[in-house]
């Protein structure tokens, strides 16, 4: 999913949109009956509320996964130097089995990307074999995670 910021038009939400985007974000699977109850409209209004939300963009309703009791071992973020159409190589690692994560970025990196891996061989491969050999892709730096502290979608509902 490509996403730019100078594309987007900002969104103008109120307070029920905005307390049902925190419902959301607390529990995903709420029906609409549950979400009506919290903000006093009907499950139909409030369907069309959230429909109107994710036809904006501004929420979409996912299961999230944990990493590791999926059997993946390695997880890294690689800041990625660019030469030539920054964009043709994002487009090309964004393709990229394992890669979960691709911004645009300012400084010292042109890109970073998330990927994740079964184990080190894995990531290193990812790296070596699939990055790399991407037309354009002049450096790679990369930080492997030791662990994960803070990982929050509970935010922008304020």
């Amino acid at each position: 999913m490509h996403k730019d910021a100078s594309d987007s038009p900002t969104v103008e939400l109120d307070t029920v949109d905005r307390a049902l985007i925190a419902a959301l974000q607390e529990d995903g699977r709420l029906s609409y009956a549950d979400l009506a109850e919290l903000v006093e409209l009907t499950p139909g209004g409030v369907r069309k509320r959230v429909m109107r939300l994710e036809d904006q963009g501004v929420v979409q309703v996912v299961g999230v996964t944990d990493p590791l009791r999926l059997g993946y071992r390695s997880m890294a973020m690689l800041g990625v130097v660019v030469q030539g159409d920054v964009e043709l190589v994002a487009d090309a690692v964004s393709e990229l089995p394992g890669v979960i994560y691709v911004v645009f970025t300012a400084g010292q990196f042109d890109l970073m990307v998330e990927v994740i891996a079964e184990d080190q061989d894995a990531l290193f491969r990812v790296i070596n074999r699939d990055v790399r050999s991407i037309d354009g892709v002049a450096r790679i730096e990369s930080f492997p995670y030791f662990s994960i502290r803070t990982h929050r979608f509970g935010w922008g509902t304020r």
